[in-house]
């Protein structure tokens, strides 16, 4: 079967070498409660120079968001949120559009038996994103401990925010990002599926040293794409590729209440002039086919879909 997997994502890498008629995969996006202000601090960029993409009331989010993956020929998202019967909402907004994942910035939230439960019953995909780094939560506090467990029984995918960047918050700790703080985490669960959100940007050596380690450490390119300078993040790209982790990385928007970001993030990966074509269909679609373990049949019905328009 793996050998099939990989037969159908060469040949659908040659048929096409471009965004516009190839699928994508997008492992970041986001439910959300309200249109929230975000403070331009924060970010080297001032959010507030996006006035076209930030949707003006919360009920526009999940069409507008919908409208934006199928004009860009993103094929399934990666939603998550805190409130459950939201993302739900979402998955039934367009079936297989959407994985599911529960967020939540503190540890001792969530109901880990309910999450278990919801994980059985098909209903949730993966574990997270963790977010309680937002909190002063290292990723290796031992109250995430239950979490990771059941993530490696389960053999589910789990989404942590680890690193650098990050909303407004008094205690969110740039520490506490340092991806290394992981190793433990892995040592215990050597099985354990774990992607990085911004590929823990700005630890650049960090990250590398971790992947080199832990083969089943991936990590998505999500807001770094659009919310620091191009130069910047096509720098920290780079890195990562000489580093030879191009395998590895998937794409993510983490669109939050700017679903135009999507087209953003993509057009930021190719304009990156020092990537192949294969390269980037390996970041748009093939790294995360890998890691969630689509079926031949799932990948061959994305690619049909897209080709048929």
């Amino acid at each position: 079967m793996k050998k099939t997997l990989f037969s159908l994502l060469l040949v659908f890498t040659v048929l096409g070498t471009s965004a516009q008629n190839l699928p994508i995969i997008d492992v970041h996006l986001h439910s959300w409660d309200v249109v929230v202000p975000f403070a331009p601090p924060i970010y080297p960029i001032d959010l507030s120079e996006l006035p076209d993409a930030k949707i003006k009331d919360i009920s526009e989010l999940l069409p507008m968001t919908v409208k934006e993956m199928k004009e860009n020929n993103v094929v399934l998202g990666i939603v998550t949120w805190n409130d459950l019967e939201e993302i739900y909402k979402w998955k039934e907004y367009v079936p297989g559009m959407f994985l599911t994942g529960v967020l939540f910035w503190d540890p001792l939230q969530p109901d880990i038996e309910f999450i278990r439960n919801e994980i059985k019953e098909g209903r949730l995909d993966i574990i997270g994103e963790i977010a309680t780094q937002y909190n002063g939560f290292a990723p290796n506090d031992p109250r995430l401990e239950k979490f990771y467990s059941l993530a490696e029984e389960l053999d589910v995918p789990v989404l942590i925010h680890c690193g650098g960047l990050a909303g407004q918050n008094e205690f969110f700790n740039i520490k506490d990002g340092n991806p290394l703080l992981l190793e433990e985490v892995l040592k215990r669960h050597p099985n354990l599926r774990i992607y990085i959100e911004n590929a823990a940007y700005p630890f650049a050596q960090e990250i590398v040293a971790l992947m080199y380690r832990y083969p089943n450490v991936y990590a998505d390119l999500s807001t770094v794409s659009w919310i620091i300078p191009r130069k910047a993040f096509h720098s920290y790209l780079e890195y990562l590729m000489d580093a030879d982790l191009g395998r590895r990385l998937m794409f993510g928007s983490d669109q939050m209440i700017w679903p135009e970001t999507i087209g953003m993030a993509i057009e930021a990966i190719e304009s990156a002039s020092f990537l192949s074509e294969e390269q980037k269909r390996d970041i748009f679609y093939n790294n995360a086919a890998k890691f969630l373990r689509l079926t031949d049949e799932v990948i061959k019905e994305h690619h049909e879909r897209i080709s048929s328009r």
